[in-house]
């Protein structure tokens, strides 16, 4: 069956993980967490190095999700500029956002120190840069960056000999890695401390009273003290959360560049849509490959993207004339909070022992690692200033436009139940690809294989009611309201829904391809 949502492979998935078993019996923990990404794993660490039984459950591989698409930047210049978190946190909460940032790269390489990690763990220089018109705003940053406590400073140009970036703000100290090599061995380190990995697991409730049981779809359950929900976008909270981020796509080409072309330094532009650059050294080793990221757009709600993966390249080679083949394409699902900073700590109108962590605003690796450390802090008790900063109950003032807006085109979505369907039949869409076809009240999303079988599920996403929407290059079924990711056969790949599209047996669709030509171009109707 065709169930394998990586249709574009990202550099570090060539990177062995080791294949844990599922849960095949009830079990107990004093913490259950739920997803074996960065967040998961490094919040089961420090809370398994603080003396607490811990279970970690995973519908997939450990890294399987998000964490295996980024680009593995670890640093304190973060996506939204300090000028705005100003605005929206005030002074302190930018400089505590700079310092929980900066901490959390000071954890990454304490552990791999600790757990002597090979993984590629580097301390590199990042720059911010501009367009020739943008130098008023690097100046805002430059002096926003140093109120918040960080030791940055502007300089005339960046570290790259092919092409002139003019002024930037250098981030001294920042840092990268191999996410899944990381990943691994912190996997290791949990399970020598007596915690627990199941993957294959999928989590289907979580049950508070009387007691708290994590329920799975195999029938066999997790009691627990606590629990931490870690899936990127919680599975756990149906509506409140999600009013306050949106899901996004982003996109990657690493192309290939002689070994040590590239300087290693980290980059990001401030261009609309803007562009993010790393160097690392490719699987085999004769080769450096260059990332170049950017060229978002919200989830489910384009269909260039195609278009996005070749302008990347455009940008890359006029800038990086040295680059030769693409050897990697890849797409990653970015959680975007309205107020710049993630949502991490007791997940709202739920127990008080129901833990969340999402909204990673493009800086996953750093959120992700600042959850760990508060999540383990509010869990065993201690005090931690950044608590209020990134609670998931907070209201900013300062944020109600861009709540307003967001949540004004979650609603626009919904009008797709009024309009007509891509296709008429089933047979008009391609093998290997999917279409929305209209049947009566319903809308139908159709795929057909490649041996040419037709499927067909409820286009109704599971989550809150909007019609989802073909990706052809991920061959996913995605939602344009919050962000919701189904496989070409509807199994689920991203939250917030935690069940899959709801098949449709249809007596009257043949399940062959008729003789007559199968590649047959959609029709709008």
């Amino acid at each position: 069956m065709e169930r394998d949502a990586r249709c574009t492979t990202s550099v570090w998935m060539s990177f062995p993980v080791p294949q844990l078993t599922p849960l095949v019996a009830n079990d107990a923990a004093d913490v259950c967490v739920i997803g074996a990404g960065i967040t998961g794993l490094t919040t089961a660490y420090l809370l398994a190095c603080s003396g607490k039984r811990v279970i970690v459950l995973d519908d997939g591989p450990i890294a399987g999700g998000v964490t295996a698409r980024t680009t593995a930047h670890l640093t304190a210049a973060l996506d939204d500029r300090y000028y705005d978190l100003e605005r929206l946190h005030g002074a302190d909460g930018a400089r505590l956002a700079a310092q929980s940032h900066t901490e959390a790269v000071d954890m990454v390489e304490q552990i791999v120190f600790d757990e002597r990690i090979e993984c590629d763990f580097e301390r590199v220089d990042g720059y911010l840069f501009a367009p020739p018109d943008g130098t008023d705003e690097l100046e805002r940053e430059t002096e926003a960056a140093k109120r918040a406590g960080l030791a940055v400073r502007l300089v005339p140009k960046g570290p790259y000999a092919s092409f002139n970036t003019g002024p930037c703000v250098l981030f001294p100290r920042q840092a990268q890695f191999h996410p899944l090599k990381y990943l691994t061995t912190l996997a290791q380190a949990i399970q020598e401390r007596g915690g627990h990995i199941f993957c294959g697991t999928h989590v289907a409730e979580i049950d508070t009273k009387p007691r708290t049981r994590v329920m799975t779809d195999s029938g066999f359950e997790v009691n627990a003290d606590a629990v931490v929900v870690a899936t990127n976008t919680p599975v756990s909270n149906r509506v409140v959360m999600h009013t306050k981020q949106a899901a996004y796509r982003t996109y990657v080409v690493g192309m290939g560049v002689p070994r040590n072309s590239v300087p290693s330094v980290l980059a990001w532009d401030t261009l609309d849509p803007y562009h993010y650059i790393r160097v690392v050294c490719a699987p085999d080793g004769g080769r450096d490959i260059l990332i170049v990221g950017g060229e978002d757009h919200k989830t489910g709600q384009a269909e260039d993207t195609e278009e996005r993966f070749a302008r990347l390249e455009t940008w890359a080679r006029k800038r990086f004339p040295m680059a030769t083949d693409t050897a990697y394409r890849w797409s990653g699902q970015v959680m975007e909070p309205v107020d710049g900073l993630a949502f991490i700590g007791r997940n709202p109108m739920d127990a008080d022992n129901v833990f969340i962590a999402t909204g990673d605003s493009g800086n996953g690796l750093t959120h992700g690692t600042i959850a760990g450390i508060l999540l383990r802090d509010l869990i065993v008790g201690r005090p931690n200033d950044w608590a209020a900063l990134y609670d998931p109950s907070r209201k900013t003032l300062g944020a109600i436009k861009d709540f307003a807006q967001e949540n004004a085109n979650v609603v626009a979505q919904y009008t797709d139940w009024i309009t007509g369907g891509e296709v008429v039949s089933p047979f008009d869409v391609r093998t290997g690809s999917g279409a929305l076809m209209r049947k009566g009240l319903k809308k139908v999303a159709v795929y057909r294989d490649r041996a040419g079988s037709v499927h067909l599920f409820n286009a109704r996403c599971p989550h809150l009611g909007c019609v989802v929407r073909w990706n052809d290059t991920e061959k996913t079924w995605d939602c344009p309201c919050h962000g919701s990711r189904f496989d070409a056969l509807g199994s689920v790949v991203n939250g917030p829904a935690n069940v899959g599209l709801t098949p449709i047996e249809d007596d009257d669709a043949p399940t062959q391809h008729p003789p007559r030509d199968g590649d047959a171009p959609r029709k709008r109707v």
